[in-house]
């Protein structure tokens, strides 16, 4: 009589500079979205963790924020939270764009990953944006940057090639126990999820008018009845003059904000949303340590 076949699980560190795609990779791999996206650089501030569960695996995926020169207190927990992986997972993904040249930003992240001995993929994103004989260019100027596990081209918007890449780090993690139940695909509270959806329309609809010197903090979750949740929460950010942007002419942005947010948010917890929004002005909150701490960016998390 045949065993049953191993079940393989692990730890995976996507890393890459910022706006590579790595939160849209995570997303596509879940399946939801559990990981803020936006077009602006040093979006992910946590790391966050998803979670691909198959019959036969389960990968845990931490995405890094992406690494870049710290400017404040809170880059420089970004990039600290970025590099504290490495020495903690069973495989690394380094993200590039196919559309971009190798930078200082790669060279950086590349030199980190030089002394780390675990098997390092890398991973082209945004191919879907490129002619295909630019991708040969691509891949001469990393093929001998480091000793790579294996190369994938792929979309992690339009998915091209991620099947194949799970494949592959499904086969090559170590035997191992299901860390978490099937149908679990994040191990962040669900605060934290609700706060980055909320900042991610403040991203999104903002555009340059308000840079990342926005948080959101979670105030109160209250279930009302059986059909809906009460959310309050308040957006915090630096300077009076980005208070009206966000609150708009009559309220008309905080109202499309919370509009966008609370779709998102009722996705998430299947359930009927009602979305109360403040905005306060906390100046300089990006260099003032117990406020970091306070909202939700603890140096005892690196």
């Amino acid at each position: 009589m045949m065993d049953k076949q191993a079940f393989h699980s692990g730890f995976v560190a996507i890393i890459g500079r910022p706006n590579v795609g790595k939160s849209t990779l995570l997303n596509r791999i879940v399946g939801q979205k559990v990981a803020i996206m936006s077009d602006k650089a040093q979006t992910t501030r946590n790391r966050i963790q998803g979670i691909y569960t198959t019959d036969e695996s389960q990968m845990v995926f931490i995405d890094t924020p992406g690494i870049h020169k710290p400017h404040s207190r809170l880059g420089d927990f970004m990039v600290k939270s970025a590099l504290s992986t490495l020495g903690e997972v069973d495989a690394i993904i380094f993200m590039i764009n196919a559309d971009e040249r190798r930078g200082a930003g790669d060279n950086f992240i590349i030199d980190r990953l030089k002394d780390v001995k675990k098997p390092i993929y890398l991973v082209i994103n945004k191919i879907d944006q490129i002619h295909p004989d630019h991708l040969l260019e691509i891949m001469d100027q990393y093929q001998d940057a480091l000793k790579w596990e294996d190369i994938y081209p792929i979309s992690a918007l339009e998915g091209n090639n991620v099947p194949e890449l799970l494949a592959t780090l499904q086969s090559k993690l170590p035997v191992g126990p299901q860390y978490y139940p099937s149908d679990q695909v994040t191990d962040h509270p669900e605060r934290f999820i609700i706060s980055e959806l909320i900042r991610e329309k403040v991203l999104e609809l903002t555009r340059q008018e308000v840079p990342h010197s926005t948080a959101v903090v979670i105030d109160s979750i209250k279930r009302q009845d059986e059909e809906k949740v009460h959310i309050q929460a308040t957006i915090i950010i630096e300077r009076s003059s980005q208070k009206g942007i966000i609150i708009g002419k009559g309220g008309s942005m905080l109202k499309k904000i919370g509009s966008l947010a609370r779709r998102d948010i009722e996705t998430l917890l299947g359930d009927k949303v009602y979305l109360e929004l403040w905005v306060k002005v906390q100046e300089n909150w990006k260099d003032r340590e117990n406020l970091l701490a306070s909202y939700g960016y603890r140096q005892d998390d690196y």
